[in-house]
């Protein structure tokens, strides 16, 4: 038996036990479901099998879908480039100023001027103290597929921000990085302040991120030093930092704000298909996996819907609200994380997960992914379409309960599917 065989069997068996601690439901589903359809171990389960083995939580830096701004993106420029804007370590300085164009209030700024601003050393001493690991994912507001789940390692933004003193007049923070200081290519997003300040229960400080999967940031993820807005879209965690500007201000001005994209919006919980097969046979069960982005409203369930292709839905059923959804399997917790970090482990310890047991507070985590499988078999050859939906933990099934463009993509997605004879 191969790694990744022993991994994917470990998994089920994991989920199997996940599921049944659930009680009397969790044995309910687990004796209805498709997946578990076959005993482990068999050779008719081994596609099911090898469909998990590919799975990975936690995103390789490489494999992370890239969004950025500048001409030539910024990642691009070589180490003695790098070196010179503050692109590198050694030379990163973090300035945080009041807004001239406002009445704000800051009695001791954090100036490349004065001599004053934040640098790489600073940034490492204040982490001695307050440094803060969380999984998070990051999606592009109008990206149909997340750019990447992570391990992330920052210091809080508000601990910075008070080393500035901020006194008065100060109601929102806006920040950008380098842009070869083009007020044209510039990349900017804000925060009302209270946000920077204080977290809502459950939720995560915002971060001055340096490191992802236990790593230093690279250039291409937007290093050395990016925000990270845990619960928003990647819009607002800009890459390549290097100023923050207090302001009094009442209205977002951020880049993203002019194109007509909802700023404020939180991430939103939706599935998406990782591997589903081209062809299959009638009467041949066939694995598919997804992955489920979990928002702000949680998440309670995945659901699949195998129909043949071109139906189209009713005027009053725009979302098939009523069409014949299936339960898939939410998968637990990985026992290997991946991302290449030693022996799949997580370092200490991410806020999320208990230190003393290592397993996650409660899952799905908000603000993440989880994956899902299900075995899917039809019984008539034919073009059919399969679709993929999440219901939240309030019962708002997919896209709702906020369905519009330009606030974060969550339509329900169709995959086509040839069924053939057996």
């Amino acid at each position: 038996m191969n790694e990744k065989e022993r991994l994917a069997r470990e998994h089920i068996d994991v989920t199997r036990r996940h599921v049944l601690e659930l009680g009397t439901a969790g044995a309910v589903a687990l004796s209805t479901s498709r997946l578990w359809a076959q005993e482990p171990g068999r050779d008719s389960d081994r596609p099911l099998r090898e469909a998990i083995a590919q799975l990975e939580y936690l995103t390789r830096e490489e494999d992370f879908l890239s969004f950025g701004r500048g001409t030539p993106p910024p990642h691009t420029l070589g180490p003695e480039k790098l070196r010179e804007v503050g692109l590198a370590r050694q030379t990163w300085q973090l300035e945080v100023l009041p807004d001239p164009e406002s009445d704000a209030k800051v009695e001791q700024p954090l100036s490349k001027a004065m001599g004053t601003a934040l640098t790489w050393d600073g940034l490492m001493k204040l982490a001695e103290k307050h440094a803060v690991r969380i999984l998070s994912v990051i999606s592009c507001t109008n990206g149909k597929q997340p750019c990447g789940m992570g391990l992330w390692e920052g210091v809080p933004l508000r601990d910075v921000i008070w080393l500035a003193r901020p006194t008065g007049n100060v109601r929102r923070v806006f920040y950008y990085g380098y842009h070869n200081d083009d007020p044209q290519q510039r990349f900017q997003s804000s925060l009302p302040i209270g946000r920077v300040l204080e977290d809502p229960p459950g939720e995560h400080p915002v971060l001055l991120c340096y490191k992802l999967n236990d790593q230093w940031l690279t250039a291409k993820r937007g290093g050395p030093v990016r925000m990270l807005v845990p619960g928003a879209y990647g819009n607002a965690s800009v890459k390549w930092l290097q100023r923050i500007v207090l302001t009094n201000h009442y209205q977002a001005n951020d880049t993203y704000a002019l194109w007509n994209n909802d700023t404020d919006s939180a991430i939103k919980t939706c599935a998406r298909f990782i591997h589903t097969p081209k062809t299959m046979k009638a009467d041949e069960p066939a694995p598919i996996t997804g992955l489920a982005q979990v928002g702000m409203s949680g998440l309670s369930r995945v659901q699949y819907w195998f129909c043949p292709r071109g139906e189209i839905p009713a005027r009053d059923d725009p979302y098939f609200a009523r069409a014949d959804w299936r339960e898939a399997t939410i998968l637990p917790p990985p026992q290997q994380w991946g991302a290449a970090l030693p022996e799949g482990k997580l370092p200490p310890v991410p806020r999320q997960i208990d230190s003393a047991t290592g397993q996650p507070h409660a899952w799905p985590l908000r603000h993440t992914i989880v994956h899902w499988a299900a075995l899917l078999k039809v019984e008539r050859a034919g073009e059919y379409d399969l679709r993929c939906r999440t219901i939240d933990a309030n019962g708002a099934a997919q896209p709702m309960p906020r369905p519009f463009p330009k606030s974060g993509h969550n339509a329900i997605q169709a995959v086509k599917i040839v069924v053939t004879t057996p």
